[in-house]
């Protein structure tokens, strides 16, 4: 007899569905059950194990986490916790977002590709696995490239190049993006006059 899916589902204080385990998870999807359903066994044939955290199925290797499957809305994404340390077989690998740190993510959008980019993904386990216990807040990201109006503001105000460098990594990759996304030197010249004061202040892109 198959439970209904408001049986299979936990309420939680943070509002975030919490599940009795990954084949709860599956029958309450609402955009990839199938493709949740194709890439759960590739990802179990490596050895990993499964159970729900933060409300989604993630899977583990030895007590590290892995990779955690993320239903959005045009895809899903296995996003994997030490990503960016992994060889990205094939091109595989994106980040999240300019504040992304360490994790990267494979989209899927298909059963077919699923079964096309399996060997991939067990590729990308298989060296995730291999990283063990390596700390991720203790792994290096690769070295920011300033654009060059940026570069040339900081070298020439030390003041400002000690209030940037004070800003978390996410916030100096959030504003060299923003510079650099400007096609024109002098657009990209404003950009960076615009912020200067807001840097100053050790406030990110973003903050008021």
């Amino acid at each position: 007899m198959v439970t209904s899916r408001v049986a299979l589902q936990f309420p939680t204080l943070s509002g975030v569905k919490s599940y009795r385990d990954v084949d709860a998870y599956i029958a309450d999807s609402m955009h990839w059950p199938a493709e949740l359903a194709a890439v759960r066994p590739i990802l179990l044939e490596c050895g990993l194990t499964e159970e729900i955290k933060w409300g989604k199925p993630c899977y583990g290797h030895d007590g590290q986490n892995v990779v955690i499957v993320q239903e959005m809305k045009q895809f899903l994404a296995l996003m994997f916790f030490k990503g960016a340390l992994l060889d990205n077989a094939e091109g595989a690998l994106e980040e999240q977002g300019p504040n992304s740190r360490l994790a990267r993510r494979i989209r899927l959008t298909s059963v077919d590709e699923v079964t096309r980019r399996a060997e991939t993904i067990r590729v990308c386990v298989r060296e995730a696995i291999a990283l063990g216990d390596v700390d991720v807040e203790a792994a290096s990201p690769p070295e920011l490239a300033l654009v060059e109006e940026l570069q040339r503001r900081l070298e020439g105000e030390p003041k400002l190049r000690a209030a940037f460098e004070a800003l978390t990594p996410g916030r100096q990759r959030e504003y060299n993006l923003y510079f650099s996304g400007a096609k024109q030197a002098k657009t990209r010249e404003a950009r960076v006059e615009k912020y200067v004061a807001k840097i100053l202040e050790g406030k990110g892109f973003r903050d008021r």
